[in-house]
């Protein structure tokens, strides 16, 4: 989530934020650090660091700041485990139980690196859909030439429905509208065709209810149509969505890897990189997805963010304060609200 775009209710609150520190593939050595990167920085709000206690304290160290509170949790979900026999059998995993923080009150947000479908089935059964949401979905804001746009479901549900897409369609309208400042968000469907109702059944089910909707529906956009901001929510299953995002990434690695290369290659090469720094550095800076932190888990009763399962302390603050953010936003009581009204809407 880009912070930097985010309209908050103008209610600048502190803050509980419950950290899965178990979670990611590098486990607490980069997840301990990075939420303490954020706690120092932001004394007011309070972190919580949900794992095993001792190894937890032994990784942060004497230097912790008074904000940083530590709670037991025994049990971790593995990368590679299936999340609901894992949810369960490990009652005492850390996500389990930074998420019941938040369910309890204790907590206005729980961020997790760790297992996607695990932090997804933990919101769900833990904290519930929120009312008339039939499936949850992740968002997250992607770079174009002109400022950035929503893509959801990026890995909350591979099977999705076209009555589930017409709902990721409200929920990205919403965060887009009323956390994001957009003015009646365009909302398109990703397909392989630029032309309406094109795609598989799913996308022309979708198309049919997004049409006899409200919202300001203006057909499907294609891949090579992502980088130029032609529609503010971009919804697709989580199948294509996490490919999207994943190939954004890659390729922008790839693509200053080969120019890392070529400025080493002399004579030329070390002085053309001395002229064209200043402005590769704010090319670096455009697609430093690091900063977006996480993505947030919408429709369900809480604030939940999941970040990517290798991020490292600097991505972890970043996540952290995302989910301080979206607390402060409250994400969860704006999609409730708006979903009240629209039960009655076919969603089938």
């Amino acid at each position: 989530m880009d912070l930097s775009s985010v309209r908050t209710t103008g209610e600048e609150r502190n803050v509980r934020v419950a950290v899965d520190a178990m979670g990611g593939d590098h486990g607490p050595e980069e997840v301990v650090p990075g939420a303490l990167l954020y706690a120092r920085e932001h004394p007011g709000d309070t972190i919580i660091l949900v794992g095993r206690t001792e190894r937890v304290r032994a990784i942060a160290g004497r230097d912790v700041p008074a904000s940083v509170t530590f709670v037991e949790a025994g049990e971790v979900i593995g990368m590679d485990e299936a999340p609901a026999l894992a949810l369960r059998e490990k009652r005492d995993a850390s996500i389990v139980v930074a998420t019941a923080l938040v369910k309890r009150g204790q907590a206005d947000a729980v961020v997790t690196a760790g297992h996607t479908g695990a932090g997804m089935a933990a919101a769900v059964l833990g904290l519930g859909r929120s009312p008339g949401v039939d499936r949850p979905a992740l968002a997250v804001q992607m770079v174009t030439d002109s400022g950035p746009f929503v893509l959801l479901d990026i890995g909350a549900n591979p099977d999705s429905t076209g009555a589930n897409l017409f709902q990721y369609a409200h929920m990205g309208a919403i965060f887009a509208e009323r956390v994001l400042g957009v003015a009646e968000p365009r909302v398109a469907l990703l397909s392989i065709g630029e032309e309406k109702g094109k795609g598989d059944a799913r996308i022309q089910r979708a198309t049919e209810l997004l049409d006899a909707s409200d919202l300001n529906f203006i057909g499907n956009v294609e891949g090579k149509d992502l980088v130029h901001h032609l529609a503010d929510v971009v919804v697709c299953d989580a199948v294509l969505g996490n490919v999207t995002i994943k190939f954004f990434e890659g390729l922008s690695t790839f693509i200053f890897d080969l120019l890392r290369a070529e400025f080493r290659r002399p004579p030329r090469g070390p002085l053309a990189y001395a002229l064209m720094k200043p402005g590769l550095d704010r090319i670096r800076a455009v697609f430093d997805y690091e900063k977006l932190g996480g993505s947030p888990l919408l429709g369900v009763r809480g604030t939940v963010i999941i970040t990517h399962g290798r991020a490292r302390r600097r991505m972890i603050s970043y996540a952290v304060a995302v989910g301080a953010a979206a607390a402060r936003a409250r994400i969860p009581d704006l999609i409730a609200e708006t979903f009240q009204h629209r039960r009655g809407e076919a969603v089938s």
